[in-house]
């Protein structure tokens, strides 16, 4: 870059700088990284829109009154402010108004499906799954890699479907929004002189949602233009949510068969007697845009498309800073090795640019690899990127051929994913050993060299590493632990709210689905059916439940954190009478989902119960149960399993410990039952192996010790630090095979991994970044996190009727 390109930069990165502490006060500390996804409101635009609003008054466009035609004026004069954005004249052109480019996508799928003879379909691999999903309503459909789409617009394939006597509809990206990649705009023209030649017709969809967020569109020559462009545009001004279909007039003729009409789009309509109806025809859109314009969002476009060169300058002042940060941070990210092994610790899948924008816009999509060469999971690495205030995307992105051909998935292994659970975002990032997402990078016009330094600073500091921080087999000749005992029993009765300590002089009753009451009641989402959980609601660490077995009841305590004297009380008995639940009429969708599963959860009645949380959450739920001894849908099985950093020291076989227990949990067959916990019966973690983590904490001046309550543990255990005839390393949990507490024996069923809700404290409901930071630095294997261990109880008999019963104080004894 040479000196005076660099200080043009320089400057108008200052000047984003000083605009974003002005007009986007609410990111101060966040590092905003995902401009495709993230919406931002820019203060100006919104005090215009509100001005608009309370000193105008607008009505439906259709009506003659004074207030509707004030809409319908306005409406013409922001479509045309819109065309002139992308410098298409409105007499080559017609800009019909959609929810976003997905419901512009399906505007002309619905057209070419109403032709008498159907249609064939072209579309490119890197396209949006919103655009591959035209194929299913085409005669025939095709998917072309970025070769044989060269290939066949340029008329040179040996395929060809334009000569068949059917329209054929080519569909492809202005620019990928999975990595970025620019596909030529002439593809339209070559594509219409191909349907020439073979005596077809040959139709143009351009998805330019990615492109315009970013980049200048110049429409200016129609004859080189697409025929139906899409594109959504708060992509481009962050608010309103908006979309747009964009019809050269020359193509208008292919919606003549479309059979739907909505209010507004007809002259007449004859219902009673004769079923005839003509389509409005002056304009293309009058016969599109079905039923009441969204009037608000299309006025709050007009104060967007004004205000936005006067805030960020020309959209080729946008495009060119957006990719000298694109380039700087490809460089950074590129530069970065393991320092032990030396192998570079990002694989990039976006190509390089020249630093024009040429061929890639701001876009970077690419995985991280540890110092061995194995996959990071996208979902760890963004659980720390959360926490770390980066706004990125992870995942499939929508973009299946894209990542499929990136990371090189054959459709068989997609599919064998996807028979081995694998779901759009539910975790499974690495399936087979290979990553099924990327980590996705999208700059704006509101991104800042800052940002991008940052954020590869953070790469480094905990990606860029030797090894993993967790060592395998610390206590494969450990002698037999003594000193141990249990410091505390904790039960949480509602899912993700608040535990409940045993007291030292009360015997709990463990059964094999945990302890008794833990996890048996959860609070769900009124319209979704989702278990609510701390990690998107922080308050519910302050509703405290506490069994009172004498009064047969479960009490729960709610105090507002900005009001002490805001106390509130509830209690629901804890017999499981039915009538307290709402009847379950036959057929309907009475499941919920917790932890990505569908259980039947029986949901209370009483709106007195249900208005409880529904205030305190600020959100409409209600609270269920899930009682223990069901089948089907209202039973579940654990999931824990031995992680590969404890397989060197795996567990013996039951024979071999002398107790009658289930197979191990790596096994399908027999696992553990449980209630509403994520994964186990019962979770236990060690206070040597929080001592540890908290001394480290201090030690690094991350913050301060926290408390055991945020890893939420049924059993807490103690050592004596009198007993001189044992040591206890930190973290030996994780290699133990069975312990003892008094009577009753349990088996160990792999370390527990964490998420970032360990950093809610649980007496305030407030957020930081630890424990998870040090976690993260200090027990991470394989890419994850991992701190406490889940376990079982295992009866000698697998038929004794009697339940286990423990107690704060027992002796805990380890079988290594």
């Amino acid at each position: 870059m040479s000196s005076t390109m660099a200080e043009h930069q320089a400057a108008y990165n200052s000047r984003i700088e000083e605009l974003r502490s002005k007009e986007f006060p609410m990111i101060q500390g966040d590092v905003y990284l995902d401009h495709a996804g993230t919406t931002l409101y820019p203060k100006s635009l919104m005090d215009c829109f509100v001005a608009d609003m309370t000193t105008n008054l607008y009505g439906n466009p259709h009506s003659a009154s004074i207030s509707s035609q004030r809409s319908t004026t306005r409406i013409d004069d922001i479509r045309l402010a819109a065309l002139r954005f992308f410098s298409a004249d409105p007499a080559d052109f017609d800009l019909v108004f959609v929810a976003n480019a997905t419901a512009g996508i399906k505007l002309v799928a619905d057209a070419f499906r109403a032709a008498p003879e159907g249609f064939h379909f072209l579309y490119h691999q890197a396209s949006h799954t919103s655009v591959v999903g035209v194929r299913e309503e085409a005669k025939t459909s095709r998917c072309l890699s970025n070769h044989e789409a060269t290939t066949w617009v340029s008329g040179t394939s040996s395929q060809n479907e334009a000569g068949q006597g059917v329209p054929t509809l080519f569909a492809y990206p202005a620019q990928s929004n999975m990595d970025g990649q620019k596909f030529p705009l002439d593809w339209s023209t070559k594509a219409r002189q191909v349907g020439r030649e073979a005596g077809g017709q040959v139709f143009t969809l351009l998805d330019a949602a990615a492109l315009v967020a970013t980049s200048p569109l110049d429409l200016a020559n129609v004859d080189a233009a697409p025929d139906f462009l899409v594109l959504s545009f708060n992509k481009v001004f962050g608010f309103p949510n908006l979309g747009a279909l964009i019809i050269r007039r020359q193509a208008y003729p292919c919606f003549q068969h479309r059979k739907y009409f909505g209010g507004g789009t007809v002259d007449m309509v004859l219902s009673i007697g004769e079923q005839w109806h003509s389509v409005k025809s002056t304009r293309p859109h009058e016969a599109l845009e079905d039923g009441t314009l969204p009037l608000h969002n299309i006025l709050a476009l007009g104060h967007a498309v004004r205000l936005h060169r006067e805030l960020f300058g020309p959209m080729q002042e946008v495009a060119a800073h957006t990719m000298f940060l694109r380039q700087h941070l490809s460089s950074r990210l590129c530069a970065l090795h393991h320092t032990g092994s030396g192998l570079p610790v990002c694989t990039m899948y976006s190509g390089e640019d020249p630093g024009d924008g040429t061929y890639h816009g701001p876009t970077l999509a690419f995985n991280i690899r540890d110092a061995t060469g194995a996959w990071v999971s996208t979902a760890e690495f963004e659980k720390l990127a959360v926490l770390k205030h980066f706004h990125i995307r992870t995942g499939g992105l929508c973009n299946p051929g894209g990542i499929a051909a990136a990371l090189q998935l054959q459709p068989w292994e997609l599919k064998q994913n996807f028979s081995e659970g694998f779901r759009c975002d539910n975790g499974n990032d690495i399936m087979k050993g290979k990553p099924t997402g990327v980590i996705r990078v999208s700059l704006g016009a509101m991104s800042t060299i800052s940002d991008v330094d940052r954020f590869a600073d953070f790469v480094e500091e905990f990606y860029a590493t030797s090894s993993d921080t967790i060592t395998p087999g610390l206590s494969a000749a450990t002698p037999k632990l003594s000193g141990l005992y249990v410091d505390h029993l904790v039960v949480y009765p509602i899912k993700s709210c608040g535990g409940f300590r045993v007291s030292a002089e009360t015997t709990w009753e463990v059964r094999r689905e945990g302890l008794a009451w833990d996890r048996e009641w959860c609070l769900v989402h009124l319209g979704t059916g989702q278990a609510l959980s701390q990690k998107r609601y922080p308050r519910m660490a302050l509703i405290k439940p506490s069994l009172d077995l004498v009064q047969g009841k479960l009490n729960i305590t709610y105090v507002c954190p900005k009001s002490p004297n805001d106390v509130r009380v509830l209690s629901v008995p804890l017999s499981t009478d039915a009538t307290a639940f709402k009847t379950i009429t036959p057929g309907c969708a009475a499941s919920s989902r917790v932890c990505g599963e569908n259980v039947l959860a029986r949901i209370y009645a009483a709106d007195e119960i249900n208005d409880f949380f529904s205030g305190i959450l600020e959100t409409p739920c209600a609270l269920a149960r899930f009682p223990a001894g069901g089948a089907g849908q209202s039973m579940r099985h654990a999931k824990a399993h031995l992680q590969k950093h404890q397989r060197s020291t795996a567990p013996k076989a039951a024979s071999q410990a002398g107790v009658d227990t289930p197979p191990d949990s790596d096994n399908e067959v027999d696992k553990p039952k449980i209630l509403l916990s994520n994964e186990s019966p019962i979770l236990a973690i060690s206070l040597k192996s929080l001592d540890a983590l908290n001394s480290e904490i201090v030690r690094s001046g991350r913050g301060s010790p926290v408390s055991a309550e945020v890893f939420r543990a049924n059993v807490v255990i103690g050592h004596s630090s009198s007993d001189k005839t044992s040591f206890l390393p930190a973290y030996d949990e994780d290699h133990w095979s069975t312990i003892a507490i008094g009577s009753h024996r349990f088996r160990m069923m792999g370390s527990c991994r964490r998420c970032h809700m360990v950093c809610i404290n649980q007496s305030t409901a407030e957020k930081t970044d630890e424990p998870f930071i040090t976690l993260t630095k200090t027990r991470k294997f394989d890419g994850k996190v991992f701190f406490g261990t889940h376990m079982c109880w295992t009866p000698r008999r697998m038929d004794d009727p009697l339940p286990a019963r423990i107690q704060v104080g027992e002796a805990v004894i380890v079988d290594p």
